[in-house]
């Protein structure tokens, strides 16, 4: 029986084919030996039976009367090939037991250092942030361009971590933008946001809310 998959990487379904097959091999092999152990023409109740090494010719040598010979040579030889292929195919379970096993730890380990590279990325690739929302007005300019409370900001126009020193920064940023848009970018949930904000006057106070 040839390897399962051919070469392709060997799943669950292969490793199930070759018990299936190894339980047929054993079923087949029982059936011969049970085949042996019945065999006799005499129809005696005593009988022993014939077994893989019993003799086959009576105490003058000659064929025995009371079995099938070609029967009992048929049955031990194919136990004889069942049994190498018994063993073929036990060795093909556990070569695919091993690639399987092989196969899902490799997959395991490599989840992991995905999962670690990702974090790791995260956390180098996201900027540190000077302020944080702790409110926003409904209807306000900020509520427009999508702002949300906890949003922490990274930049804010040209206003960065490097360079912000308090909120005044931003607000002169506000009033010199007054009426076009402005770059704004926030770390929302552990990712980076980008927001278009164009500071106006509206109902309520400031060009911001």
């Amino acid at each position: 029986m040839a390897e399962p998959g051919g070469g392709r990487p060997v799943t669950v379904s292969d490793v199930q084919q070759l018990v299936r097959r190894k339980d047929e091999i054993e079923a087949q092999i029982k059936a011969c030996y049970e085949l042996l152990e019945g065999e006799s023409a005499s129809g005696m109740e005593d009988r022993s039976g014939v077994g893989m090494h019993e003799p086959l010719v009576d105490a003058e040598g000659f064929p025995r009367a009371d079995i099938d010979l070609y029967q009992v040579r048929t049955a031990r030889h194919n136990i004889i090939c069942l049994q190498n292929d018994h063993k073929a195919v036990m060795k093909q379970v556990e070569e695919a037991l091993h690639k399987l096993h092989a196969r899902e730890k490799e997959k395991h380990a490599r989840d992991e250092a995905e999962a670690l590279a990702e974090a790791r990325s995260q956390n180098q690739s996201l900027p540190q942030a000077f302020a944080k929302v702790n409110a926003v007005t409904p209807g306000s300019p900020a509520s427009v361009s999508g702002l949300q409370v906890d949003d922490e900001i990274v930049e804010f126009g040209s206003v960065n971590v490097n360079n912000f020193q308090n909120l005044q920064n931003i607000a002169t940023v506000v009033q010199h933008s007054e009426g076009r848009p402005l770059s704004v970018t926030v770390i929302r949930g552990g990712r980076r946001v980008h927001v278009g904000l164009t500071p106006k006057r509206w109902a309520g106070k400031g060009l911001l809310g």
